[in-house]
């Protein structure tokens, strides 16, 4: 089956449509099954509508937790974190970190900046390959 023909409300063949369903007629479609030799009309509706979140990636940042600290760990990787070896640090979605309280504990060099040099290899470190 194939779509011929998309129309959008006002467009001559929509009026019945626009009479039936109004504000949310997205468009009127006409499908043909070439097989059968018949032709079917759909129409697609707006159904509900919400804002979008941001597209924009999460600000990951490193925290400072000390190894003795073993249920605060348990905690952040709970909360999807990761341990980053060169930068000794929990890294951690900013979000997750203020849900957990430990906004004192977040490193300042990690606020700003997605991506972190590693002084030690000389690679960057993308902080942003957080599961989200």
């Amino acid at each position: 089956m194939q779509s011929r023909r998309t129309l959008t409300p006002g467009q001559k063949g929509t009026k019945k449509f626009l009479d039936c369903y109004g504000e949310p007629l997205f468009c009127v479609r006409d499908r043909y099954d070439e097989q059968r030799r018949k032709r079917f009309t759909s129409v697609e509706l707006m159904v509900d509508e919400s804002d979008c979140a941001s597209s924009e990636r999460p600000a990951i940042v490193g925290l400072r937790v000390e190894l003795k600290e073993t249920d605060l760990q348990r905690r952040i990787k709970q909360a999807g974190g990761i341990w980053n070896r060169q930068l000794r640090l929990w890294q951690i979605r900013y979000d997750q970190a203020v849900a957990l309280k430990l906004e004192d504990r977040i490193e300042p060099s990690t606020l700003s900046n997605s991506r972190k040099r590693n002084g030690a290899t000389g690679k960057n470190e993308d902080l942003s390959t957080i599961r989200h």
